[in-house]
């Protein structure tokens, strides 16, 4: 899969049913010997938290549970 198939999908925790960005909106982390997709690092500040830091949640390959039409569904349980 290319990651211009994905891109425009929305990443979803499933854990909390909440809505974490779009994965064109991220940055990858990106193994340089392999080429491979490590982690996305998804920004999660809101627009209405003005002065307030922004935070990133990053979601390593491993937690990915679905690549779906529309979204990705991931695990971002704290114990992983």
């Amino acid at each position: 899969m290319r990651l211009s198939e994905i891109s425009s999908k929305e990443i979803v925790d499933y854990q909390k049913g909440e809505r974490l960005g779009v994965l064109g909106q991220t940055d990858l982390l990106i193994n340089e010997e392999t080429g491979e997709i490590t982690a996305f690092i998804i920004p999660t500040s809101r627009w209405f938290q003005f002065g307030k830091k922004d935070q990133v949640v990053t979601v390593y390959w491993q937690q990915i549970k679905k690549i779906g039409e529309d979204m990705i569904i991931i695990d971002v349980d704290p114990t992983v």
